[in-house]
């Protein structure tokens, strides 16, 4: 089996696949370790046919290592889609789908669609349960209204108002992980269901003064920093460390995207996180872990849905 931890580069990715038999061989190595199961049933029967194609024994059904990910029914090579998959994971603030059209010789929709499926599986790096001590905060996404022309400048935008931004909850385990959830608004029917659900309640939580923490003090550990007062941090209370993951968050819409619509926002922000996430491995390794995890059925329908 190839060795990918050995890539250093986009040049050792393509080294290592030099066509499309040597990617779906990898594919098959490392979803079917030692026997190949059927998508469609998995206590079937499986008969090789040949030329890397099978046929599931309870439903006559024939498939390949393509079915039921991201890669089913693509007319674009594994070559390139591995392509993506690196240059996606290994930019630290991201890469257009522009950018990327130019670089692989596609067309900017293409490219647009591979990156949103790819950014779709990226949720394997922001769920799960975080413990110790928990940072809160939230950010909004969108632009200043100072910076906007005179007849596309929206009334009452200032502050927490969301009329024209939308705003993400972020919760960030000290030394550990980040979570992050697109919400409709900072409220506390927003803000405590996300909390009790990805923060253990053996946690500490350190948040600002917002109003919408107020029911998880009484659940939680609980300290605060008055941002208002201009208090950042009262010794081991404060919330910078996941206000430098919304530094490294707004950078890179503001540089590599630009603009980015609500509806898919969150896809977005899967990708940021998992980035983060994955900080301590190689680029190798968060290549490698990100393919473990493309078992998604996407169709452009559903991306634009």
């Amino acid at each position: 089996m190839i060795d990918v931890t050995k890539f250093n580069s986009l040049f050792d990715l393509f080294e290592a696949f030099p066509d499309e038999k040597s990617c779906i061989v990898y594919l098959e190595q490392l979803f079917w370790p030692e026997e190949v199961i059927s998508p469609f049933d998995e206590t079937s029967k499986v008969y090789h046919l040949g030329n890397h194609r099978y046929m599931c024994k309870n439903t006559q059904k024939i498939f390949n290592v393509k079915i039921g990910t991201i890669f089913e029914g693509t007319k674009l090579s594994l070559r390139k889609w591995f392509a993506a998959i690196w240059l996606l994971a290994s930019n630290k603030k991201g890469i257009s789908s522009l950018q990327l059209s130019r670089d692989l010789g596609i067309t900017q929709k293409t490219a647009w669609y591979i990156l949103q499926k790819i950014r779709t599986c990226l949720i394997c790096k922001n769920d799960g349960q975080l413990d110790g001590e928990v940072e809160c905060d939230e950010t909004f996404v969108g632009g200043k209204n100072k910076n906007r022309h005179w007849d596309k400048k929206v009334k009452n935008s200032q502050g927490r108002s969301f009329i024209d931004k939308t705003p993400v909850l972020g919760m960030l385990q000290r030394g550990g992980d980040v979570i992050c959830r697109v919400v409709e608004n900072t409220s506390r029917h927003q803000i405590t269901p996300n909390i009790l659900k990805f923060v253990k309640p053996t946690a500490t939580l350190y948040t600002d003064e917002w109003l919408g923490y107020y029911e998880v003090a009484e659940m939680y550990s609980h300290y605060s920093v008055d941002h208002g007062k201009k208090q950042y941090a009262n010794g081991n209370v404060y919330t910078n460390t996941i206000e430098g993951f919304w530094s490294i968050f707004k950078r890179g819409i503001i540089g590599i995207y630009h603009k980015v619509t609500r509806k898919h926002l969150q896809l977005y922000v899967n990708e940021f996180v998992f980035r983060y996430n994955t900080r301590k491995i190689s680029e190798s390794s968060r290549f490698n872990l990100l393919l473990c995890n493309i078992k998604y059925r996407l169709t452009y329908q559903k991306i634009i849905a």
